[in-house]
């Protein structure tokens, strides 16, 4: 692993955490006290900064805002994120802010209309916290991924932290990179991302495969992405199930 010198990462956020997210390295969960240890937590760690813009700004200024024919719902939020995006190193704040932006997208409103019965709230809950910490992860530029954590292979991490058979896990995943499958919801998913910094994107087709999703920079190259994502995922994913509770545990 490649890693930077950093302090452990404490939050404090709105909701208590699945106290088995304990089951991976590195994460303490004490309700709703999340501590990380970048060490050992991430398998890859070289950018200890993030970019941010504030949530409640996101939500007054931008989340309600039309796209034109001039100015597309992307643009809408590049121009956002340049007028209001800040470098923090702060990954608290980081992870505060992806909370709110998950607990916005992941609502229990949408249940009705997803189209898929077998999504419960329970469900919504794991998405909220998994998507939380997949924020930390962090896509450069030039592509190349900087920080990659056991929450990067959703399917995975959500086997070993919530008992998920394969199929929900990737029922799931589809889920949280689908924009809940239409339109509208893609674009509430666009301006929400705003206050992360980017936009959420995803090495996974149709079916998911574990390529994992991050939220990238508007601009940042997905052809060395994709590239940098097949070298490493193999070895990854199996480090992440190594964790999974089996039956006789």
């Amino acid at each position: 692993m490649t890693t930077i010198d950093t302090a452990t990462i404490t939050v404090e956020l709105p909701d208590a955490f699945d106290p088995r997210w304990n089951r991976l390295p590195g994460i303490q969960v004490d309700g709703r006290r999340i501590i990380i240890d970048p060490a050992e937590y991430f398998f890859r760690f070289e950018s200890s900064t993030w970019l941010v813009a504030d949530w409640e700004l996101v939500k007054a200024q931008l989340l309600y805002v039309d796209e034109t024919t001039e100015s597309a719902v992307e643009q809408l939020a590049l121009d956002f994120i340049k007028n209001h995006g800040d470098s923090t190193s702060d990954a608290a704040r980081v992870l505060a802010t992806a909370y709110g932006v998950y607990s916005y997208l992941f609502r229990e409103e949408h249940l009705a209309g997803l189209g898929l019965p077998q999504i419960t709230a329970d469900h919504l809950h794991m998405l909220r916290e998994a998507a939380t910490l997949m924020a930390l992860n962090k896509v450069e530029l030039d592509g190349h991924i900087s920080n990659v954590g056991p929450c990067w292979f959703f399917p995975a991490a959500t086997s070993v932290v919530f008992d998920l058979d394969d199929e929900t896990g990737g029922m799931l995943d589809e889920v949280y990179h689908g924009g809940w499958f239409n339109e509208h919801r893609r674009i509430e998913s666009i301006k929400a991302h705003a206050a992360l910094g980017g936009r959420l994107v995803h090495g996974c087709q149709s079916v998911p495969d574990q390529s994992g999703g991050v939220v990238a920079p508007y601009g940042a190259s997905m052809a060395n992405f994709r590239y940098d994502l097949a070298e490493f995922k193999a070895d990854w994913i199996e480090q992440v199930y190594a964790h999974r509770v089996t039956a006789a545990e």
